[in-house]
């Protein structure tokens, strides 16, 4: 990391001299590192409200490129009202949103039917009757691939080592959630021999129910496709040790080779930072971290914000648990959106936009300083290039960025994302700069980061 002196001036007459930080990046346009794969660092949405929550969102939503939308596969949705009863069409409504935008769901079972669950109990995790169970997710399944609607992900549960706190009301123990999930890819896999099958979705990465799980899936001999868990912090780093953290617990069995999908993340949702430019920031940053270290799938947490329903949950919460879910979504103040109560878009939504546009091959980005990363691509469809750089910092940074073997002379754009401004207008969060001109060869630029300042260049 580079720092250079300037002079600041404080009141008329005081100049003190602070540190400016500098750094040099290197994009090589030669150097191919392979699909980029941007759409696998999806989004999620729920567990909230059997209300179309997405429906009137599509058209954005889709214009983001998700490979999956995580959805919880909730009581309210109300699939099993009685014995020998099913009941589709409010989930199919959810499904299909998700399948209009171009993603495929990654179900995650999180139902509790009276019928198998007759008490309302949070630590009563385990059905009364496994055969009726197993016969409730085969039916699930099997109706989503009659349909036809492409899903290949079932997740067995969400956050089950915290139960009613996680928005979900199983709290397991690690022998019962083994059992249970024993029982439930069986089920999953009768139904469609294709799907993926995984869990548990923790809320902390480092509860005994993963250990567990993975000992008992090798032992057993168990289908264990991908591994999920869920984590909130304001540092990417953090998120990055919990990834490596978890691959290091898989390698333990090697026999399995599961995925591994952050199937929810997003700042802490206690103690946000309130600068409105951090967040669009610490999305680039937290996802270049994903990436560096080898995680599968990500999918940040939410799409959206919703009010929930104190007697829908009521339903199938104890009297605490309800008055949780109730006074955090609709009494506390909210971060996890993309857009907000007021089908408002928010400024993080663009970056997960200008990230995918970085379609096509992995180009190859270095840089000297460590707040300082990017991504850039060689899109092939559109015959284009792009390129992605931001300042995961609170300080300015001065930066020289080397262009190296641009294939050809370039018209470039360069955007700035403007978390500031008002309005929403897509010019404005995206702010263009004028057209210029590259020339084929090595090419330098120089650009100054503001802090937790997002930029994107297209070439073509």
């Amino acid at each position: 990391m580079g720092y250079k002196a300037v002079l600041i001036s404080i009141g008329m007459s005081l100049s003190v001299p602070i540190l400016a930080q500098t750094a040099q990046v290197t994009i090589d346009f030669a150097a191919r590192q392979g699909p980029m794969h941007m759409e696998r660092m999806a989004l999620g949405q729920g567990g909230l409200s059997e209300e179309p929550m997405l429906a009137n969102r599509v058209t954005e939503i889709r214009a983001l490129h998700p490979g999956m939308i995580r959805l919880f596969v909730s009581e309210y949705y109300d699939l099993f009202p009685k014995a020998g009863t099913y009941h589709f069409k409010t989930l199919d409504s959810m499904v299909s949103s998700i399948l209009q935008t171009g993603a495929k769901p990654l179900m995650a079972l999180c139902v509790k039917p009276k019928v198998l669950f007759p008490k309302i109990d949070q630590d009563i995790v385990e059905p009364t009757d496994y055969k009726q169970w197993e016969q409730l997710v085969y039916t699930i399944v099997k109706h989503y691939r009659d349909r036809k609607a492409g899903i290949r992900y079932w997740e067995v549960g969400n956050e089950v080592d915290i139960g009613e706190d996680g928005g979900t009301p199983y709290r397991f123990k690690p022998d019962a959630y083994a059992r249970y999930y024993k029982h439930t890819v069986a089920a999953v896999l009768r139904a469609d021999p294709t799907a993926r099958v995984g869990g548990p979705a923790l809320a902390a990465y480092n509860s005994p129910i993963l250990p567990a799980l993975l000992d008992t899936c090798s032992a057993q001999k168990i289908p264990l496709h991908f591994v999920s868990w869920h984590h909130y912090n304001n540092s990417p780093l953090v998120i990055r040790k919990q990834i490596e953290y978890i691959q290091n617990l898989i390698k333990k069995h090697p026999d399995l080779k599961p995925e591994t999908i952050m199937d929810e993340w997003n700042v802490d949702l206690f103690n946000p930072i309130l600068d409105p430019r951090y967040q669009p920031c610490y999305v680039a940053e937290t996802i270049w971290q994903m990436k560096d270290v080898g995680l599968d799938w990500s999918c940040y947490y939410h799409i959206r914000d919703w009010y929930v329903s104190y007697d829908t949950f009521a339903k199938v919460f104890s009297p605490a648990g309800t008055a949780f879910m109730t006074r955090w979504w609709n009494r506390q103040a909210q971060f996890s959106g993309l857009i907000d109560y007021q089908n408002q878009i928010r400024p993080a939504y663009f970056t997960f936009k200008l990230l995918s546009r970085l379609a096509g091959q992995r180009l190859r980005v270095s840089s000297t300083n460590a707040n300082v990363h990017g991504f850039a691509s060689q899109d092939d469809q559109l015959k284009m290039h792009n390129m992605m750089l931001w300042n995961f910092s609170d300080q300015p940074v001065d930066i020289d960025i080397n262009l190296e073997n641009l294939p050809k002379t370039m018209r470039t754009r360069h955007i700035v994302l403007d978390a500031t401004g008002a309005g929403n207008d897509e010019n404005q969060r995206l702010r263009p700069e004028p057209f210029s001109q590259l020339k084929q060869g090595n090419q330098k630029l120089m650009v100054k980061l503001e802090p937790w300042a997002v930029h994107y260049w297209s070439l073509e």
